[in-house]
């Protein structure tokens, strides 16, 4: 019976833990679904008020599929969409004059000139992908509706819809690079203090972390570090081909900056949970309080990216735990001495990502008493061309739920 229970009670866990997980995605992602319904009534209004004697059913389709992809992105996802519209309807027209009507043969023939035409000049995929699905409409539209205006009915949802989706995506709600960037570099802090924690934990247990458990957290670090290089070059691609170019690209860049210094973090890190493993038992737990306390810097930074307070108290953490720590003595064994060396890597680079200079950070882990000023973090423009930004932070701070949720 007991078992019975445990099992009903595991099980209700599970559900629970799924279920917050599935609130959390949504949540993040609401204000997309948002603007894509937006953008969908918009497109289906305007191409029905345009084009008489058609449904326009592919415009409100083109607005969606182009909004459909990180805020970086969107204005390139609907210029590839067009592209691929535009292929296809030519490839699909070209089909059909050359096999005298629609059929398998005309299918087969624009499918192949669509698909064959967007590798030829190296487009992604969802051109690709559009080229061929804007041949088969084409086709089977002229087979099955006696041919008409189709190709240029379809290519003018496309262009309604693509030209919504660019004025959502460029005008009214510009991708706000600053803050995907620093919502992602949030998520690989948090997996790096993760890492530290159960690290910290497991040297108070004193339990071995084994060669498994390193890959393990190398797998769970390298995937937020894989989505901050992904976005940052989508960041730079976004500054030379959006909007952001009315505006002031310096926010952008200078955030890019911080990226590296994050990467460099995620490494010391890794470096100081593996040299721990190799401590002696004495060791080991002279070690786990300052393992929780870096750990417990870096939750401090991942919540409060944008406020110099939790900079601050972040890098005074880091620091404090350093010096007590000490540099490990010249005559101490290899192992102890790469472990004070991994400590006072960490600690740096929690200094130098928090905004302190190297030579600054370095001066201060040799003395043993005396702070840092951490300088203010750079604010998170709302829009490229306006220069004013809602109260966010403030909102935080007064209902401090929210905070997670409006990343």
């Amino acid at each position: 019976m007991s078992r019975s229970a445990s099992s009903v009670g595991v099980g209700w866990r599970r559900l629970a833990e799924a279920a917050e997980n599935a609130r959390e995605r949504v949540t993040t992602h609401a204000w997309s679904v948002l603007q894509a319904v937006m953008a969908a009534v918009v497109a289906w209004t305007v191409a029905g008020g345009l084009v008489q004697g058609h449904d326009p059913f592919f415009a409100p389709i083109a607005a969606v599929i182009a909004l459909n992809t990180s805020g970086g992105e969107r204005g390139a996802n609907a210029v590839r969409l067009l592209t691929g519209v535009v292929f296809g309807i030519l490839s699909g027209e070209a089909a059909i004059f050359l096999t005298g009507g629609g059929g398998y043969g005309a299918l087969a023939l624009g499918v192949g000139l669509a698909m064959t035409a967007a590798l030829a000049i190296g487009v992604q995929r969802i051109v690709i992908g559009q080229a061929a699905a804007s041949a088969i409409l084409t086709v089977v539209f002229a087979l099955n509706f006696g041919g008409g205006n189709a190709g240029l009915d379809r290519l003018t949802d496309a262009l309604i819809g693509a030209g919504v989706a660019l004025v959502f995506s460029q005008l009214l709600f510009p991708a706000r690079l600053v803050a995907i960037l620093r919502r992602i570099e949030s998520d690989a802090l948090t997996e790096m203090a993760h890492m530290l924690d159960v690290s910290g934990r497991a040297l108070r247990r004193d339990d071995e972390s084994s060669s498994e458990q390193m890959v393990t957290w190398l797998g769970d670090l390298s995937r937020p570090m894989t989505e901050l290089s992904r976005a940052r070059e989508n960041s730079r691609h976004t500054i030379r081909l959006s909007t952001i170019r009315w505006g002031d690209p310096a926010p952008v860049l200078a955030e890019d900056e911080v990226i590296d210094r994050l990467i460099l973090l995620g490494e010391s890190c890794l470096f100081l949970a593996r040299t721990t493993a190799a401590m002696s038992e004495d060791e080991r737990h002279e070690l786990a309080p300052i393992v929780s306390r870096m750990a417990s810097a870096l939750y401090t930074l991942a919540d409060g990216l944008s406020s110099r307070q939790a900079r601050q108290h972040a890098v005074e953490g880091a620091l404090r735990s350093a010096r007590r720590f000490g540099s490990g003595g010249a005559e101490a064994d290899p192992v102890t001495i790469a472990t004070h060396l991994a400590v006072e890597m960490v600690a740096t680079d929690i200094m130098v990502f928090a905004g302190i200079r190297f030579e600054e950070a370095e001066e201060a882990l040799r003395e043993d008493e005396g702070g840092l000023e951490v300088p203010h973090p750079p604010g998170v423009p709302w829009l490229p061309w306006l220069p004013w930004r809602p109260p966010v932070d403030r909102i935080r701070r007064r209902w401090p739920s929210l905070r997670r949720g409006s990343r």
